[in-house]
């Protein structure tokens, strides 16, 4: 299986720059995966199609304001940090440009003086590893006041409100990108969707930028997925596992939330509660154990997210359903319409 076989064509002018108003006004294409139909809705009709007893599955992390500039201590050069991962207490990766200015033991001062961080280590990919001078709680302090909001490199519009670059049910503190199919929803909408006897279920996965690095290498199976960190709940667990006993659906919110279910599945034949890392990757073959339906956005041709949803719904559904959102003018991506696989 070959990378190549995952590419479309996207006109430049598809990619969504900035978010709609109101978040539930978004256009919905709604793909059968075993019939490969689709239809064209609304996000907010997403009602239509969830049924009582079923449950949603919502990531609730919450971006971090992780592009930070340094001064080098040194000789006075900014350098930009973007904060990728928290692996201690005040440790943290993060891919640094240029990062020839960043080599180890070289210390960098943000804010004027509110924190100041050391280069601890390089990783074989070239990212640093720093160490703060300053714990968990006093950095996250720190980036409100002086931290930036990494949007992806195809967003080149500057984002007026930050909280539109975060779900509205937006809670632990740690993602360097959103995890983007869940910015369409609004309290207004998870209510109706609560009254109609659909269950909410929470997970967390702190999403790191390898969501938007391309794959390298031609031979699919070659390439190394990024690590992440996930949490899934004894709450969450148990509402799954509730479901599933009834015989109605679990729908993920997103390839984040896919991803977390199914690497606790596959770590244990079960879903039970469990915090750990994950580098799981999804391609065609892999047999989903937990998720019935799902709710995503556009992605990128040749990513590993493309990659998930061609391994759901079949690379042929997939692929003439992106060439009809291709036809139809879909806005793509982070800020663009959304995608029901059922």
């Amino acid at each position: 299986m070959n990378t190549a076989d995952f590419f479309y064509e996207l006109p430049q002018e598809l990619i969504a720059q900035t978010p709609l108003e109101p978040r539930d006004s978004s256009r919905l294409m709604v793909l059968d995966k075993n019939s490969g139909e689709v239809e064209n809705r609304i996000f907010r009709d997403i009602v239509d199609y969830l049924e009582e007893g079923d449950c949603l599955i919502l990531n609730n992390t919450r971006v971090i304001p992780a592009r930070i500039y340094g001064v080098k201590k040194e000789t006075g050069a900014v350098v930009e940090f973007l904060l990728l991962k928290q692996s201690e207490n005040n440790v943290w990766e993060c891919l640094c440009k240029p990062g020839k200015r960043a080599k180890t033991g070289t210390q960098f001062v943000f804010g004027e003086g509110l924190v100041e961080c050391e280069v601890i280590d390089v990783t074989e990919d070239g990212n640093r590893i720093i160490k703060f001078n300053c714990d968990k709680s006093e950095i996250y302090n720190v980036l409100d006041k002086i931290g930036k909001m990494p949007l992806p490199p195809y967003i080149t519009e500057k984002l007026k409100n930050g909280e539109r670059y975060q779900t509205v049910y937006s809670k632990e503190l740690g993602s360097a990108a959103a995890p983007t199919a869940g910015l369409h929803f609004t309290d207004e909408l998870l209510t109706k969707i609560k009254e109609k006897g659909v269950k909410i279920g929470y997970v967390t996965l702190h999403v790191g930028l390898g969501t938007f690095r391309p794959v390298k290498v031609d031979d699919v199976t070659q390439h190394k997925m990024h690590s992440e960190y996930y949490h899934l709940p004894m709450d969450t667990a148990d509402l799954i596992n509730e479901v599933k006993k009834n015989g109605k659906r679990v729908i993920s919110v997103g390839t984040t939330s896919t991803r977390t279910l199914e690497s606790v599945a596959s770590k244990f034949g079960c879903i039970k509660e469990d915090e750990d890392n994950t580098e799981i990757f999804i391609y065609p073959g892999y047999e989903f154990k937990v998720i019935d339906a799902q709710i995503t956005n556009f992605h990128l041709p040749e990513s590993t997210l493309i990659m998930l949803i061609c391994a759901f719904a079949g690379y042929d559904n997939v692929m003439n359903a992106y060439k009809k959102a291709v036809e139809e003018k879909y806005r793509f991506f982070s800020f663009g319409d959304a995608m029901l696989i059922k």
